[in-house]
């Protein structure tokens, strides 16, 4: 998560290079799902995951490195609706990581920007699934799908410096860390450093 600014596309000023992703990807098609070699499922969030995503963002973990709690069904289906809407709008995109029928985590981009060829991912894996490689697993199934079928340029993550958890989902997918960006995000308990990782599309 950060708080750096983003640059604005604007579509009715003159461009000397073409869009690199077609919004058209997320606006005019429906999100697919994607299967991992290793048997988890990534799909489209759907309200009945409302009851999981709950529980996830009860969870002294997710909220300390997400800055978010969800206290009922309801605003879990809320904040479902403002997932889906993402992929319409194509402004990010998010998918339950299920194993079985077993929402076991989330994975996707918290922000992109086709035109640019960015995205941002984000993960988090449900209490009692954690030691299982759920979000390095999830996330390699994600980046195949951004280079190989969407042809993103670049996808970058973003983590505090004191998230060693989520240093490690970077490593072990091959995001090279670029730098640290000083005093970048406030958390609950403070402003924190942040480490940004960034993947190169190869082809």
């Amino acid at each position: 998560m950060t708080n750096t600014a983003r640059p604005v596309h604007n579509p009715s000023m003159p461009n000397l290079l073409p869009d690199i992703v077609s919004a058209d990807l997320f606006t005019k098609l429906a999100q697919p799902t994607l299967t991992a070699e290793d048997g988890l499922t990534l799909r489209p969030w759907v309200h009945g995951d409302a009851p999981a995503v709950r529980i996830a963002y009860q969870d002294p973990e997710i909220q300390a490195w997400h800055c978010r709690s969800i206290d009922t069904e309801e605003e879990a289906h809320q904040f479902i609706d403002r997932w889906r809407t993402g992929w319409r709008e194509a402004a990010a995109a998010q998918w339950a990581v299920v194993d079985g029928e077993q929402v076991v985590g989330r994975v996707g981009f918290r922000y992109m920007a086709p035109a640019e060829g960015e995205a941002e991912v984000a993960y988090w894996t449900m209490p009692g699934h954690r030691g299982q490689r759920i979000a390095p697993r999830a996330l390699t199934t994600l980046i195949a799908w951004a280079f190989d079928d969407i042809g993103f340029h670049r996808l970058a993550l973003v983590h505090s410096v004191r998230n060693s958890a989520s240093c490690r989902v970077a490593q072990a997918t091959g995001f090279t860390l670029e730098g640290t960006q000083r005093s970048a995000c406030a958390h609950t308990d403070g402003w924190h450093d942040m480490h940004l990782h960034a993947l190169i599309n190869p082809r």
